[in-house]
């Protein structure tokens, strides 16, 4: 029986997922921004992420902070951040935080490497009707 065993694992999970939100926590109140928006990227947190954004840009210079941010991301965490700020671009009240996003993401990524992203097809798409 592996019962006892997957309960324990489960509960493991659960108890890293706790510790990483009380890190994610502590590193919003501490305006550590990269490594905050790294751990709402590796937990799968759209919201989260765009918590630390909106965070990032009520900070004084806050689009020069954003910009210097996310040019500092790995190519898979800017690929989750892109196809994020394709759901926050089709709400009024996320639009202005994902455009400064796209702007970025397009003033620092030369456009070969645009089109090596995973999934930039359908995301260039669903932007547009919103752009």
């Amino acid at each position: 029986d592996v019962t006892e065993i997957e309960e324990k694992e489960a509960q493991a999970k659960q108890e890293e997922q706790i510790m990483k939100e009380q890190e994610l926590s502590n590193l919003l109140h501490e305006k550590r921004y990269l490594r905050a928006l790294g751990l709402a990227i590796s937990l799968d947190r759209p919201h989260t992420v765009l918590t630390v954004i909106k965070a990032i840009l009520k900070e004084p210079e806050g689009r020069r902070h954003l910009e210097e941010n996310i040019v500092r991301l790995r190519k898979d965490q800017k690929e989750a951040v892109l196809a994020f700020l394709v759901t926050w671009n089709t709400n009024s009240r996320n639009c202005h935080e994902a455009q400064a996003v796209m702007e970025t993401l397009l003033k620092h990524e030369a456009p070969d490497s645009l089109l090596q992203f995973s999934g930039i097809k359908s995301a260039v798409e669903s932007l547009l009707p919103y752009t």
